[in-house]
């Protein structure tokens, strides 16, 4: 049975801050531990311990405090979204000198090549697998994108 101390704890939030990472899933026999990066920095800690370990409480994760504006009618956004396939870092063009794949007001298909993810020092070619106009890009060129998130919103 694996049970995790406060400094492996500690040592695996330094990890996921240093690569940029929001979730943090272990499970072994009889332990089970989940650790979410809040939109404030915070952590929250969840765990299933066996019997007679107490679960263990980290930091609680930082509320950001609403605008009226906000808790009165949350955004929806309009029009469909290109996800990330992969884990990886998201470039929007070829190279450093190239132009951007797409820009916002571009028309896109299904075929368009719209950025490039790099996994494993393989450059993957991300097609839009929509058509429409790009409306909103939602990543930052040379950052880190996690599995299922929004780089381009189209309608």
């Amino acid at each position: 049975m694996a049970v995790l101390d406060i400094k492996e704890i500690k040592l695996i939030i330094d990890l996921m801050k240093k690569n940029d990472l929001s979730v943090f899933k272990l499970e072994t026999e009889g332990f089970k531990i989940v650790l979410e990066r809040g939109s404030g920095g915070g952590f929250t800690v969840a765990t299933a311990a066996p019997l007679g370990v107490a679960p263990l409480a980290l930091a609680p994760a930082v509320a950001s405090p609403a605008t009226p504006a906000e808790s009165a009618a949350p955004k929806v956004a309009e029009g469909r979204e290109i996800a990330s396939p992969m884990v990886g870092t998201f470039y929007d063009a070829g190279s450093p000198e190239s132009p951007a794949y797409v820009k916002v007001g571009d028309i896109v298909n299904e075929d368009t090549v719209v950025c490039i993810i790099e996994a494993m020092k393989v450059m993957n070619e991300i097609k839009a697998e929509t058509s429409g106009v790009v409306t909103e890009i939602l990543a930052e060129n040379g950052k880190p994108v996690q599995f299922g998130q929004p780089l381009f919103r189209v309608k």
